[in-house]
């Protein structure tokens, strides 16, 4: 999930002119070959949690693998560079895969793992896969037999419903809902749900998201809106449909947005 701002330590907003140039980044195209390791050994893929707005939100271990990996793919070049640049680590290589990346590069990243090289791969906020294009390429150096490591960290959803109050035991996450086809369909097959459901909701979308789901599980029906999490501008928000829909209970339409009911 891909946040729009990122908060310092002390919780207070980085500058966008401080975001560095990254650096080199691997271009993959069908001609460019691979060169094994002369020891043949598969290389391992680190499926690495960043934080998701403050930046202490980031393990020891997630470090050490960004200071070791030969290679870190990621989300955007600049937001993954600028994380580094925060903890004075120079990475060996920086390589883009995002859900624009085309079958190739993703066929490269595995050619390069079965190469020898170890592959940090991370999101531009909180756990790879969630949200993101990464399960493809975890799902294919599976099949390929590459050894697949978890680093885990920060989780918008996680965050979200940990402090939300209601049922933890047993939840859907749905992510982003469909823009438009099968989006009221997807909604109505929770209309008799038993347990809490989890939405990432944009702030362009998240007045008709509530609407809607007012529209299916109806006013009384409890809700958790989640703004901004862990950074200097959090904020939840609770209530039933009906009153956050209404404005008996306000909250400000900025940022990002995980809604549990």
């Amino acid at each position: 999930m891909k946040w729009t701002s990122s908060a310092t330590s002390s919780g207070s907003r980085k500058p966008s002119a401080t975001r560095p140039t990254p650096t080199a980044e691997v271009s993959a195209s069908k001609k460019q070959s691979v060169i094994p390791k002369a020891s043949g050994e598969i290389g391992e893929l680190f499926v690495v949690a960043t934080p998701i707005g403050n930046l202490e939100d980031i393990t020891v271990r997630a470090l050490r693998i960004f200071r070791e990996a030969d290679i870190i793919a990621c989300e955007d070049t600049r937001n993954t560079g600028m994380l580094l640049k925060h903890y004075e680590i120079a990475p060996k290589k920086l390589l883009s895969y995002h859900s624009y990346s085309s079958n190739d590069r993703q066929d490269y990243i595995v050619e390069l793992l079965l190469s020898g090289q170890n592959i940090a791969l991370v999101s531009d906020a909180g756990t790879p896969g969630i949200s993101d294009p990464a399960y493809g390429l975890v799902r294919q150096a599976a099949e390929a037999g590459i050894r697949i490591t978890p680093v885990p960290g920060a989780s918008a959803l996680l965050s979200a419903i940990v402090c939300s109050g209601l049922p933890t035991h047993h939840f859907t996450y749905l992510g982003f809902l469909p823009v438009k086809k099968g989006r009221k369909t997807l909604l109505e097959s929770l209309k008799d749900k038993d347990h809490t459901v989890i939405i990432y909701e944009s702030v362009h979308r998240i007045e008709r998201t509530l609407a809607d789901l007012q529209n299916v599980f109806g006013p009384d029906c409890p809700v958790v809106v989640g703004r901004e999490l862990t950074k200097k501008f959090e904020q939840f928000v609770r209530g039933t449909l009906g009153e956050i829909n209404s404005g008996t209970i306000p909250y400000e339409k900025k940022g990002e947005f995980v809604i549990c009911i």
